[in-house]
This record gives C-alpha cells, sequence and structure tokens, in this order.
C-alpha cells in the first residue's frame, strides 16, 4: 500500500451509485480475464450524469473515448460514495482506470468493504465536504501517515479520518493476502 498517493483529482457529488460507476451493459466482461479485465477501466464512471462528474460540460469523460486509463488518480466525492447494488466491479473498474484512492464523505457500506477487501481502492473519509473546496483538474495528495489531503493546487489540508481496523488489510492488498499471511489460508487438511 502506497503511503503518499499524488496526482490529479476528479470531484464528484453525493450519491454515486455503483451502477453509475461501472454500467450493467458492462458486466458482461470478464475481470479473471486479463484481455477483458482493462474493459471495465474503459468504462468506469460511464454511467455518472454530467451535472455531478465535476467536468465542465464539453470536456471528456472521466477516461476518454476509446481508451483504458483515466488521468485521475484521486476522486473525491461527497456523502454515499457507492450506493446502489453490491457490485464489486465497481471499484475494480475505478482501480483499473488507474485511480488509486477515493476520499469521500462516508461510503455505502458494501462499497466500503469491496475496495479493502478486493484491494482495489484505498477508501479515505474526511470529515469536511471537500466538494465544495476541491475542483477536478487540482493536483492533490494523500498523506496517511500525515492523515491528511493537500491540494497542490490551493495549498489548503484537509484531515482525513483513520482508516482504523481496515488497515492491516488494505496494506496487505486485500482481505485474501490478508488471511494468508495471517495463516488463515494453508493447504488442504486430509
Amino acid at each position: 500500500m502506497e503511503h503518499v498517493i499524488s496526482g490529479k483529482a476528479f470531484v464528484l457529488g453525493d450519491d454515486i451509485d455503483t451502477d453509475q460507476i461501472i454500467p450493467a451493459q458492462y458486466l458482461a466482461y470478464n475481470p479473471n480475464d486479463p484481455a477483458e479485465r482493462k474493459y471495465f477501466g474503459m468504462y468506469a464512471m460511464a454511467g455518472v450524469p454530467p451535472a455531478q462528474s465535476g467536468l465542465p460540460q464539453g470536456h471528456q469523460r472521466f477516461v476518454p473515448e476509446g481508451q483504458f486509463k483515466t488521468q485521475y488518480t484521486i476522486v473525491v466525492a461527497g456523502r454515499n460514495f457507492g450506493c446502489g447494488s453490491s457490485r464489486e466491479h465497481a471499484p475494480l473498474a475505478m482501480a483499473e482506470a488507474g485511480s488509486k484512492v477515493v476520499v469521500a464523505e462516508f461510503y455505502a457500506r458494501i462499497f466500503f468493504r469491496n475496495c479493502v477487501n478486493g484491494g482495489y481502492l484505498l477508501p479515505c473519509e474526511c470529515a469536511h465536504r471537500l466538494i465544495d473546496h476541491i475542483k477536478t483538474g487540482d493536483v492533490c495528495r494523500v498523506d496517511l501517515d500525515a492523515g491528511e489531503l493537500l491540494d497542490q493546487t490551493t495549498g489548503e489540508r484537509f484531515p482525513l479520518k483513520p482508516l482504523g481496523d481496515v488497515k492491516p488489510i488494505i496494506e496487505a492488498g486485500g482481505i485474501f493476502e490478508y488471511a494468508r499471511r495471517a495463516g488463515m489460508l494453508g493447504g488442504s487438511r486430509r
């Protein structure tokens, strides 16, 4: 797990659901097939309405048309990020697109756990309403050791809530690697 993540921010509104993060028509791809997995990145955020995307009208999508990667390493969102269905494909799609961290006011519980358990994204929470301060395209730095997000474009700093009990799972890269390292998964018993 990276402790300092820097890059451009993509700002979203409240109640962004998993159907907006990865629309159902793109779930036909197989996440276990590397040739198909990249398509989850291509279609990440494809269902987000323009009014909630943080992009000025007429600007490109989260992932430019015909490409597989985004220029936005950090996603900044409002309240209830990842609500809707329980599909783990949502954080997978964002990670495949190249995002590494989401900073939201709070998450839908299942999305948060899918980020942690799959080792897809770092889900950070902030008590401040960042979507009122940070703009899409601002260069930001998330520093886990300092417990803050720095908007390098404006110089503003915002404290992050501690990761708490999920930190060891995130540091291991997901629940299966955590369980393997802890000796919970091993060879078959006879």
